[in-house]
């Protein structure tokens, strides 16, 4: 499971180290190739160890294609997907479309999310998190209702 957050700073060719921590996790299945994707309703780029990608992609295969929402995610996701491996030094290189996405620039921030990572820009997750006191209540509401 990956948890935990990271602050790397991005090359201009666009590679970013993986949190060690990480890439022990992701290199334990014996496979270094890893899925970088858009997520459409976030500015970030979420990160798939090959396995977890390929049951992800299955899941979202068995979705209607007639259903015009399903359809326009799976052309976000899957289109936009990019399958890469990690290099020796430990390091991703993030194509130029998602970083533009994402606005991955300097400083940028890899999120544990359980079964997959996040990576986003370090001023974008600052405001992803922030709430405000209503937002707080409205959040406590919600998991106290699925009993988290």
């Amino acid at each position: 499971m990956f948890r935990g957050q990271f602050l790397h700073t991005i090359d201009a060719k666009g590679r970013v180290s993986l949190p060690a921590r990480f890439r022990d996790l992701v290199l334990a299945s014996g496979d270094a190739r890893v899925v970088l994707a858009p997520f459409p309703f976030d500015p970030c780029v979420r990160l798939y160890p090959m396995r977890s990608w390929e049951d992800y992609e299955r899941k979202i295969s068995e979705l209607s294609s007639l259903d015009a929402k399903v359809l326009r995610f799976k052309r976000i996701l899957l289109s936009g997907a990019f399958e890469c491996e990690i290099d020796r030094p430990g390091r991703v290189l993030v194509p130029q479309k998602l970083r533009e996405q994402a606005n991955l620039e300097k400083e940028v921030l890899w999120a544990g999310m359980g079964d997959f990572i996040e990576l986003w820009s370090n001023a974008n997750f600052e405001r992803a998190v922030s709430m405000t006191e209503d937002e707080v209540h409205e959040l406590r509401a919600a998991m106290e209702q699925l009993r988290l």
